[in-house]
């Protein structure tokens, strides 16, 4: 265990030097977030009265997904990670004393929190400045304040479980890019991001709903804004600990099959 936590601290440490790549970041975020809610603004100015959610509710949503866009995104990616899968440098990785897909789990959170920290900051206090109705609104109570951080963590690590599956695919298809496209794309718009999950039909919400990218989204940016009651959170909660696990079980399966046939440097 202390040989993971070194890892996540020396690649947390290593995520915090690109400040410049943050600020670049960040400013491209807000520039997002402001078209975002300009857009669902129009819709509700002209007959969206009768959404399933408030357009400050909206509002809320779109600022979250900007501040913690390092948590949500999956097209989020360690190119180094590809280059040894498929240069054949994973042998060097095979060496370690250590399992190879919590390894790869613990460096991709580390990059994936170190981005966010950078970033999410900065943000958060700029829409807490903006006047109405583009400011971030507080969430309704402490509770809530506090089942947002715990569904936001777990969310995060769902994510990760999600993406190791990207990684380890390239050890037969020899390139990301299928993987990234086909998984990000998919992924990104059933976990709300394009529109979120109450303003799309029933049909799709229910396929949303049964697939683990909405947990990553859609559930803890609506505990933030009240949306989502109590009681319906600490469902939602277990529900994610399930997809933790089963991603997780799939991948160590996955990774056992793919370290079984893998083939370096033609042996």
């Amino acid at each position: 265990m202390r040989a993971y936590v070194s890892i996540w601290r020396l690649r947390f440490i290593n995520g915090m030097q690109y400040r410049a790549a943050a600020l670049a970041g960040m400013a491209t975020q807000l520039f997002f977030g402001f078209v975002f809610i300009m857009i669902f603004a129009a819709f509700y100015k002209d007959g969206g009265d009768s959404a399933p959610i408030s357009l400050q509710n909206l509002i809320t949503y779109v600022w979250l997904q900007q501040i913690f866009l390092s948590f949500i995104m999956l097209w989020f990616r360690d190119n180094e990670i590809f280059s040894m899968i498929t240069s054949g440098n994973i042998a060097y990785e095979l060496c370690r004393p250590m399992g190879l897909y919590p390894f790869w789990y613990v460096k991709l959170l580390a990059q994936r929190v170190s981005n966010a920290v950078l970033r999410c900051f900065p943000i958060l206090t700029i829409v807490f400045l903006l006047p109405e109705p583009y400011r971030l609104s507080v969430p309704p109570d402490w509770s809530t304040l506090a089942l947002f951080i715990v569904t936001l963590l777990l969310g995060l690590l769902v994510v990760v479980a999600i993406s190791m599956l990207i990684y380890i695919s390239v050890f037969w298809t020899m390139s990301p890019v299928g993987s990234i496209l086909m998984i990000s794309v998919a992924g990104e718009f059933l976990a709300g991001m394009i529109i979120p999950v109450p303003l799309m039909p029933d049909w799709l919400q229910k396929i949303a709903y049964a697939l683990p990218f909405r947990w990553t989204t859609d559930f803890p940016f609506r505990v933030y804004s009240g949306h989502i009651p109590r009681e319906e959170a600490l469902i939602g909660i277990a529900i994610q600990i399930g997809w933790i696990a089963a991603l997780a079980t799939f991948g160590l399966w996955l990774m056992s099959r793919a370290l079984r046939n893998v083939v370096v440097q033609g042996g």
